[in-house]
């Protein structure tokens, strides 16, 4: 069944793939190498490096853009109406409470001011105080860091332009 010339071709065979592999690895890792001093040797070398300056108080103020008073005073409730697609799951605004209470007349209400609304104690903790514009603003941004232990699963919205677009469209719900 096997002689010897088809055993030796099969071990040629074998050798010879991994010969092409050996010569593929070794290619490679010459082309690719991240050390500074050759083949492995050395330690890791950067392909690029971006150069960082020490910014002061007014400089990282600026670098982090406007006020949330600056954009909320120019914010548009139509953009914020289609923002508020993020948060129909959970929130009506039919004065009916959903999964999350209803948000008619939010601005300005009481934080956990919702009669019969089951509110997390995080949020019977901040009670009392009203909802303004930036309480808000806080709140969407990060619920979960504005209240430790609240209900509210959404992550929040990073964006300042789409929470004072969000709040200016609340706003005309009072």
């Amino acid at each position: 069944m096997f002689d010897t010339m088809t055993i030796t071709k099969g071990l040629g065979a074998v050798c010879g793939s991994l010969l092409v592999f050996l010569l593929f690895s070794w290619a490679g890792d010459g082309l690719y190498t991240m050390s500074a001093g050759g083949h492995g040797e050395g330690e890791e070398a950067q392909a690029y490096t971006i150069p960082v300056e020490a910014a002061g108080g007014g400089e990282a103020a600026a670098a982090e853009g406007p006020s949330f008073e600056e954009v909320y005073a120019a914010a548009d409730p139509a953009k914020g109406e289609k923002v508020f697609a993020k948060c129909k799951a959970c929130h009506k605004v039919d004065g009916a409470d959903g999964t999350g209470p209803h948000l008619n007349g939010v601005v300005g209400r009481e934080i956990a001011g919702v009669a019969g609304f089951g509110y997390s104690d995080a949020m019977k903790a901040h009670a009392g105080k009203p909802w303004s514009p930036e309480e808000l603003s806080h709140w969407l941004e990060n619920p979960k860091g504005f209240a430790p232990g609240n209900k509210m699963s959404f992550a929040g919205l990073p964006k300042v332009e789409d929470r004072a677009n969000l709040i200016a469209w609340l706003a005309t719900l009072n």
